[in-house]
């Protein structure tokens, strides 16, 4: 596969008749964004069809870049940068008059249908559809896209983006935001709210959790660094794949977990979320094998927009998800023949907990959990949502073909996302080497 990159452009925010330069913008970083300031970037790529009635480069391309300039004047940090001051406690997203996106236009030759479907693909290839945050030591670009064409089949949208600018739902309703406006020639009812002050968390928790930062960061005497971790090299071996949980493969996990658990249905979270990532979580401690005795946990992020006393907005633009772990376990609990209830078990108790403690005692328990892993714990984690609706992202071409979180193939992590066309079922990315990967699907295959 050869990617060409045929153009790069700067797109800047479209401004106001009255004025002829964007506004400047100084956003101070909320608690839940300081957590993610060392974290490299979340990276996804949609991919939509060709017709032969639409002329890529006489029609889609600049519609795409005008709507994007459109969009950027309602979503003004994404053409930004962050800073550490060195008289600032804590960083921020700052935007200066004539700040830009970058927007990288590739052309590739791979075969379009094979890279958008859900069988075995190489990792390599699709990691070079999404691009690269400019960084430097005290500044780092917030946004980056990459629009690649691939002749007479399809395109793909590359999306990176810092996570202390914006979550996965506040992702979502930026690509949303886009495509209406491109299809639409308004934003609808998608105007972002960019108020800090609606996150209602005691200031100290600022400073602890920039104590967590620290402890992750490479380089412990620079902590205001924004440089990001080093990608590191995909390995020729490692591929993706694209598998589902139907509506009824769904249904069944929770009877399942019903019937084999010994509690009562009324202590049990039997959530879509809970089963799925439960029978997942045990499908992959099962493919690592080894000794049942070694120590494993399981990650996920929880939104706190419905719960910090009082609501964040539904259009509250930035990072409101905190990271809640299960820690504490033996990889023998997962992987047993009682693994998956034993997983439904402590991930319930784990997602009642978040909507039972407070968000500083929810920190804690974090803060201690990740200071206290043992070596070589297998972490597995989940990212994404089954609520977030990009397959709704349609720029007037027809909605996606497919969408992927590329940033899984870092560590084992799934990606989840609603079906295209289901509702009430899931879509899972994973990325493995390929024999490991052959395992745990035909794991996940038979334990359906």
């Amino acid at each position: 596969m050869a990617i060409k990159v045929t153009k790069t452009s700067r797109v800047n925010p479209a401004t106001n008749s009255s004025h002829n330069t964007t506004n400047s913008l100084l956003l101070p970083l909320s608690f839940f964004d300081l957590r993610w300031i060392k974290f490299h970037p979340t990276e996804r790529v949609i991919f939509y069809k060709l017709d032969k009635y639409n002329s890529f480069h006489s029609l889609i391309l600049p519609n795409l870049e005008h709507s994007l300039s459109t969009v950027l004047r309602h979503y003004l940090p994404l053409a930004g940068h962050l800073r550490w001051d060195p008289q600032d406690p804590k960083p921020h997203i700052l935007v200066l008059p004539d700040e830009y996106v970058t927007l990288i236009v590739a052309e590739s030759d791979a075969d379009f249908s094979f890279l958008s479907g859900k069988g075995l693909r190489p990792e390599r290839e699709i990691r070079s559809l999404v691009p690269e945050l400019h960084a430097e030591d005290d500044s780092l670009s917030v946004l980056s896209l990459q629009v690649t064409l691939f002749p007479n089949q399809g395109f793909s949208i590359g999306i990176t983006a810092h996570h202390s600018a914006m979550d996965g739902k506040s992702m979502s309703m930026f690509v949303k935001s886009w495509a209406h406006l491109c299809k639409n020639g308004t934003i609808g009812d998608l105007t972002p709210c960019l108020d800090r002050t609606v996150i209602n968390v005691p200031t100290s928790l600022d400073a602890r959790i920039l104590e967590v930062v620290r402890y992750f960061s490479e380089d412990k005497n620079s902590l205001r660094s924004l440089k990001l971790p080093p990608n590191g090299e995909i390995s020729p071996d490692m591929v993706r794949t694209t598998l589902e949980l139907t509506r009824e493969n769904v249904h069944k996990l929770k009877e399942r977990a019903q019937n084999e658990s010994t509690r009562s249905h009324l202590e049990l979270h039997l959530s879509t979320f809970v089963v799925a990532n439960a029978y997942l979580w045990s499908c992959l401690v099962k493919t690592r094998g080894g000794d049942a005795d070694r120590p494993v946990r399981f990650m996920y992020a929880a939104d706190f927009r419905n719960r910090l006393g009082r609501p964040v907005p539904e259009s509250y633009f930035g990072s409101c998800v905190l990271s809640v772990g299960c820690f504490g376990h033996k990889a023998g609990v997962v992987s047993g023949e009682d693994g998956f209830v034993n997983a439904v078990e402590i991930i319930s108790d784990s997602v009642r907990g978040v909507g039972s403690l407070s968000v500083e005692a929810l920190c804690e328990l974090y803060i201690d959990g990740t200071m206290s892993v043992k070596p070589g714990t297998q972490t597995v984690s989940i990212v994404g949502s089954n609520r977030f609706g990009l397959y709704e992202s349609d720029f007037g071409w027809g909605k996606p073909v497919s969408c992927e979180t590329v940033s899984i193939d870092r560590n084992e992590a799934f990606s989840m996302s609603e079906r295209r066309d289901e509702a009430g079922g899931v879509e899972i990315g994973l990325c493995l080497k390929k024999c490991e990967m052959d395992l745990f699907i035909s794991l996940f295959q038979n334990g359906l």
